[in-house]
């Protein structure tokens, strides 16, 4: 891996900002769209640029092997489940909240591999770094402003939706010895072929004419920060390794809460400002723990 250069942390910036950017446009797709044909939508026009790669480089995809059920039961947890759960979720609450639920991933991450595996155990300054950023969420669910018994329903399934990416990644680690490509391709497939009856039976969404800007929004969502993104990821994390790359905790939620403002004009309260901090100062010190140990 080498050394970071201006160009890699330009590439880091424009990953943050378009992984940033899904939430804003989550909640202006629903203003057309039910949750299941967002996560649909998503999955669809997501794996055009992926099966396009796998394509070029001449890339076996294995949807269909004898390994078909890792593939689909990782599709369901890290796609189908996440992507239903936060679109259902933004529906209600603010985008900018859903943008610092879902970056609590890296802490939850710490505390499943504590328990599945042999080397992530806890430490204490992994310990503060959890209690620290859990805290920051508990203090954001006491906004009243925000988050009150009309949508407190709503905040929790995002939590779970980024819970399920936690446990598709700890899934992901059973076929980690096959190609990037391969794995996110067959993954993607399994979830189209999982949400497209259900999109057509539970919300037939094609007997409806959907706003336009709401429109462009789930396309976006499935080409940019599905599929491109994903690729961007992979040359980061190619180039500059998994440390590196994992800074986009950090920055996902500040830029969501910036975008969500001067998109949606979406309210940033006291509250929500100190939640964002403590819920950064706790992936520090989740990251700083395990770099320690690394060491």
């Amino acid at each position: 891996m080498r050394q970071p250069k201006l160009i890699d942390y330009f590439l880091l910036t424009i990953l943050s900002l378009i992984w940033a950017s899904a939430f804003f446009n989550i909640k202006i797709a629903t203003y057309s769209f039910g949750p299941v044909t967002i996560a649909f939508l998503r999955v669809f026009f997501g794996a055009i640029p992926v099966l396009l790669l796998c394509y070029y480089k001449n890339i076996k995809l294995e949807a269909f092997s004898k390994d078909w059920h890792w593939f689909a039961m990782i599709g369901f947890i890290n796609l189908v489940a996440p992507f239903f759960l936060i679109a259902y979720g933004v529906k209600s609450v603010q985008s900018n909240l859903a943008a610092i639920l879902m970056s609590t991933t890296p802490l939850s991450s710490t505390v499943l591999a504590h328990f599945y595996t042999q080397n992530e155990k806890f430490n204490l300054v992994k310990t503060i770094g959890i209690l620290i950023g859990f805290s920051g969420i508990v203090y954001l669910f006491s906004d009243n402003l925000l988050i009150d018994e009309n949508n407190f329903v709503s905040a929790l399934l995002i939590l779970l939706g980024s819970t399920c990416y936690v446990i598709g990644g700890v899934l992901t680690l059973k076929i980690s010895k096959k190609k990037n490509e391969n794995v996110t391709g067959s993954i993607l497939i399994w979830a189209i072929i999982i949400l497209l009856p259900l999109t057509f039976l539970i919300e037939k969404p094609f007997q409806t004419m959907p706003r336009t800007d709401s429109l462009i929004s789930a396309i976006y969502l499935g080409i940019v920060p599905t599929g491109i993104a994903w690729l961007l990821r992979f040359r980061i994390l190619t180039i500059n390794g998994l440390i590196f790359q994992s800074q986009v905790s950090y920055l996902i939620p500040i830029f969501g809460t910036i975008l969500g403002y001067i998109f949606l004009k979406e309210l940033i309260t006291v509250k929500v400002l100190v939640s964002l901090v403590a819920v950064c100062i706790g992936i520090y010190f989740v990251k700083k723990g395990g770099s320690k140990k690394a060491t």
